[in-house]
């Protein structure tokens, strides 16, 4: 019999489902904008999980596997952080069923993990499905970049997290697009090839970047430079910040991306520019990948 498994990805702002067999295969795929903030409340993220299924026209008994902020504190339950030191391939072991009693037995939430160095930690939710789906595709050693709201760098060794670092790129580029002295700068197109150069110029300094940020606004307002770069000069600068903090740690082993394509293409030019390889892989194909094997446990 053909095994199935909804696996959804729950996010923030957005939240993306796919209906997926034992071979890894998408079935159907639903996407929309109910993210943990739009939700509404602990109470309100069983009907909103029955509302994928009736919108994917799915029955009822269909099992769930759910990652990312729908298992945080403010998500349907909180579920405590893995060490880091558990390998990727043993988390279809570490599920956390949903208690509430109208999906007991039916849906599981993947924990996320913590890496704890000395004092400080760093934490992710969501991204350990997709890194678990990257090692299924052979991907076991070296770096691994998600890029997005927070972006993660992670240090792999035979499937096991090393190490991994969380820049807050995304969520900076839309505070300053939304808010203050440059917001009425930011509508150029960020992919502008020459503005996005000489923002990784201006990272690969290892000058302040909030003096860099400030100086792309001097640059326009005095006319030297142009106003519909700035936009993808910021974002430069944002993702130059993250290669010029990790890229000396990659130097020689090249990265991994797991990104949409226009983001992963920013980043392979920024990797480039950084003097490292760069491979890309699908987010959608990492992550059926994945959860085709919590079907299989």
């Amino acid at each position: 019999m053909n095994k199935q498994i909804l696996g959804i990805d729950w996010g923030t702002s957005n939240r993306r489902a796919y209906l997926i067999d034992q071979h890894g295969a998408c079935l159907a795929e639903h996407e929309d904008g109910q993210g943990m903030l739009a939700v509404g409340g602990r109470d309100k993220f069983g009907p909103s999980l029955a509302g994928v299924l009736a919108a994917m026209q799915l029955p009822d008994d269909v099992p769930v596997l759910m990652s990312g902020m729908v298992g945080s504190a403010s998500g349907w339950q909180e579920v405590a952080y893995l060490d880091a030191s558990v390998p990727l391939e043993e988390l279809p072991r570490h599920l956390a069923a949903v208690t509430d009693p109208a999906w007991a037995g039916r849906a599981h939430i993947v924990p996320g993990y913590v890496y704890r160095n000395g004092p400080s930690a760093d934490v992710m939710r969501g991204e350990e499905t997709q890194l678990l789906g990257a090692v299924l595709q052979g991907h076991r050693d070296g770096w691994l970049v998600l890029p997005g709201t927070h972006s993660k760098w992670v240090l792999l060794r035979d499937g096991v997290i090393q190490s991994f670092a969380t820049y807050m790129t995304g969520e900076l580029f839309a505070m300053l697009s939304k808010g203050g002295t440059l917001s009425v700068m930011m509508d150029g197109d960020t992919s502008n090839a020459e503005g996005f150069a000489a923002g990784l110029n201006q990272a690969a300094k290892h000058e302040p970047l909030s003096n860099s940020l400030f100086r792309v606004r001097a640059g326009v307002v005095s006319r030297s430079a142009p106003a519909e770069q700035a936009a993808a000069t910021v974002s430069g600068l944002l993702i130059g910040a993250e290669f010029a903090a990790a890229a000396r740690a990659a130097e020689g082993q090249g990265i991994a991306v797991i990104g949409s394509p226009a983001l992963a293409a920013r980043y392979a030019v920024a990797a480039k520019h950084f003097g490292l390889n760069c491979t890309v892989l699908d987010p959608h194909q990492v992550y059926c990948t994945a959860v085709s094997q919590f079907l299989k446990a």
